[in-house]
């Protein structure tokens, strides 16, 4: 049983969630009804991307670990690390997540699990070495702050949905192509086949929009959660300047990582405490899944003035 933990509660950040997974479960399972009535075999519809998500959802540290090289490290080998999250989880009255490193010079840090009990929080050796132990204890706050309003496990699964979409769609694409394939004489395949195409045009197109609308559910949902967690994780430490001091000194040191780095890193920018953003446009500068920098310091600099006030 997960413990309640001391961060204090954003009923916004839970409503944004419970609205993200009802939408988004709804979305998928009118388009798994619309793409059942042209793709024959309905357990490989559901059978396959319901596997899938079971492994994503409780795998999805692993995977995290895997994708982004990160290893867990134990107190013997990072005994300082391992003080400031044994603090942060005593401050905040929540079970101790395990902790890895990630070997990379990117500054970043990033939390993943399906609940508190098994959560991992990793940290690369770039942010190790340009941060202070207070400014990392920030970053860390705000890490533990994700795990907590359990938005990562809600994150995990609704961008594993936006998978499904494409699944969904390369299935039907396949069904038309095996179907072609299959030795029917010339006016038995012409029967009908404008019509045929219409109804699969439109499938097609029903995925392309549930996939849009999922898409633009999941950054909403991304930007908040950052805020939330800001928010959360400047409380718990009482010092707000410390994670806008973070936050600065990561975004300024990205733009000194290697591209080729930033664009291996991309796909994960969403679990990030801050975008990995290649040089030059791409899709993820188009679509970010956090609000802008100037938006999180301001947020900051408010908490500082209101908290310096009620002292």
């Amino acid at each position: 049983m997960s413990t309640k933990s001391r961060f204090p509660v954003d009923r916004g950040l839970t409503a944004r969630m419970l609205t993200t997974v009802f939408l988004l479960g709804l979305f998928y399972a009118i388009l798994v009804a619309a793409l059942a009535i042209f793709v024959k075999s309905l357990s490989i519809i559901i059978i396959i991307p319901l596997a899938l998500l079971i492994i994503q959802y409780y795998s999805s540290d692993k995977i995290a670990l895997f994708a982004m090289h990160g290893k867990v490290v134990t107190e013997q080998q990072q005994p300082e690390l391992h003080a400031v999250v044994d603090r942060l989880c005593a401050m905040a009255n929540m079970p101790k997540p395990r902790v890895a490193i990630a070997d990379t010079d990117m500054p970043n840090a990033f939390a993943t699990g399906r609940n508190q009990n098994h959560a991992v929080v990793c940290v690369t050796t770039g942010i190790l070495r340009r941060l202070s132990k207070p400014e990392l204890e920030a970053v860390l706050a705000h890490e533990l702050s994700h795990v907590a309003h359990r938005d990562v496990a809600v994150m995990t699964v609704a961008s594993f949905l936006g998978i499904v979409a494409g699944f969904m769609t390369r299935m039907l694409l396949w069904s038309d192509l095996l179907g072609g394939m299959g030795g029917r004489g010339g006016r038995g395949r012409n029967q009908g086949a404008g019509q045929i195409v219409l109804f699969e045009m439109a499938a097609l197109l029903v995925s392309a929009i549930f996939y849009a609308i999922s898409f633009m559910l999941i950054r909403a949902l991304s930007r908040y959660r950052e805020l939330a967690a800001d928010r959360s994780g400047a409380i718990l430490i009482g010092q707000p300047r410390l994670l806008a001091n973070a936050l600065v000194k990561v975004s300024g040191e990205m733009s000194r990582v290697p591209t080729r780095d930033l664009r291996s890193a991309e796909h994960f920018n969403a679990f990030f405490f801050a975008p990995a953003f290649a040089k030059g446009a791409s899709l993820s500068t188009l679509f970010a899944t956090h609000p802008p920098l100037q938006v999180r310091l301001d947020q900051l600099a408010k908490l500082e003035a209101q908290m310096s006030k009620s002292a």
